[in-house]
């Protein structure tokens, strides 16, 4: 959502951006949602990765995180009823880091992350179908996301971000075994690996394959997503040249082939790398699905 909607926009990117343009030009999130959903995505995720309470509490924004949480349900169920599917389509919200992306010191106390992600929960549970986190560093996020998650009485998927080099562990050095255990005590209905190279998702895959549950990757087209630098935006990340909509989807096949139930994109996976998966999946015999 984040790349596809810096593509669109005519403003400059802020450390907010997603929840920028989610303010000023709902029109554009809108958009987005529904171009992935032409390109027969089944499920979306809504446009609220940087509206966490700190990271708006931060930016002078606190008082409006509800409203912008509300923002961003109406974005993407309009997008539903303008495209009007004729697949079934669910909507996922976000529970995402709440102070940075793949930084494992800035994760909060276990209490504060735990707070923030039922204040999340909270905002959403009305909106969405079930909820995804996404790009965990730690295996504080994942025991505190997950419990938050699973408190609302619906699904809950759990992504963790790996090292690019190594795809058992996570960002943060922990072991990605360690997190998945979390995941599944805390309640996780399945596992994945998010925001990594897909390479290093294809290492991680038979750790998730071990814990018994569904599970799956949706990987980014950085060439160094952990090079991003805390409070500042995604502008400055190079883009891999070899993850074209071909390129991605064997990647993503090769995952769909060791067992994986869900796949999908994440930063710089466009529509087009949707559709063209879309059409390997249909064309491999696999039936797509809206549910576990």
């Amino acid at each position: 959502m984040g790349q596809e909607l810096i593509k669109r926009s005519k403003h400059a990117v802020t450390p907010l951006w997603s929840t920028t343009v989610l303010r000023d030009e709902p029109a554009l999130v809108t958009a987005v949602h529904a171009d992935y959903i032409k390109a027969n995505a089944r499920v979306i995720t809504l446009n609220n990765y940087s509206a966490t309470p700190i990271r708006l509490g931060a930016n002078g924004l606190a008082n409006e995180f509800e409203s912008l949480h509300l923002a961003a349900i109406e974005a993407a169920r309009l997008s539903i009823a303008q495209t009007q599917p004729q697949h079934p389509v669910r909507v996922a919200g976000c529970l995402p880091p709440l102070v940075s992306s793949y930084h494992a010191s800035d994760v909060p106390s276990e209490d504060a992350c735990l707070t923030d992600y039922r204040a999340l929960v909270a905002a959403q549970i009305s909106g969405v179908d079930l909820f995804l986190c996404e790009t965990l560093t730690t295996v504080r996020e994942v025991e505190t996301a997950t419990t938050a998650g699973v408190e609302s009485g619906k699904p809950v998927w759990v992504g963790m971000t790996v090292d690019d080099q190594d795809g058992t562990r996570l960002r943060s050095g922990e072991s990605l075994a360690n997190a998945v255990a979390a995941a599944k005590a805390c309640g996780a209905a399945a596992v994945l690996i998010n925001c990594s190279w897909p390479e290093a998702i294809t290492q991680g895959l038979p750790v998730l394959a071990a814990s018994g549950l569904p599970f799956g990757g949706y990987a980014n087209g950085f060439t160094n997503a952990a090079s991003l630098v805390a409070g500042s935006t995604v502008a400055g990340l190079a883009v891999r040249r070899d993850l074209d909509p071909e390129a991605y989807a064997k990647h993503a096949m090769g995952w769909v082939a060791m067992g994986a139930r869900i796949v999908g994109g994440c930063c710089e996976v466009g529509p087009a790398h949707i559709s063209h998966l879309s059409e390997c999946l249909d064309q491999a015999g696999y039936a797509l699905t809206a549910a576990l």
